[in-house]
């Protein structure tokens, strides 16, 4: 994985940002790999991504990868219509402790 994200990497400019999806990556839980994200649910990306995948990405079968890229850029697109939606996933109570 660390080798696949060097190679993404590659690919942006700098000063620039890129988002890697990967549902369950099960580097979430390695040490071996140098990104911070130990605990998914509290990263800000991942809840706006479980938000997307509750509301617009779930329940449904996809008939080719057009179809399924078709429908994730129809989500995102929904999703950065609503930025006051993304603030409140970011902000959830539950993820400032006491």
């Amino acid at each position: 994985m660390a080798l696949h994200l060097a190679e993404i990497s590659l690919a942006v400019a700098p000063g620039a940002h890129a988002v890697v999806l990967m549902d369950q990556a099960g580097w979430h839980t390695t040490g071996k790999l140098k990104v911070p994200a130990k605990c998914p649910e509290l990263n800000p990306v991942e809840n706006v991504w479980q938000f997307m995948r509750d509301n617009w990405l779930s329940n449904r079968v996809f008939t080719s990868y057009d179809n399924i890229i078709d429908h994730c850029c129809e989500a995102w697109n929904k999703l950065i219509d609503q930025p006051w939606r993304i603030m409140s996933i970011g902000r959830r109570k539950w993820t400032r402790g006491s």
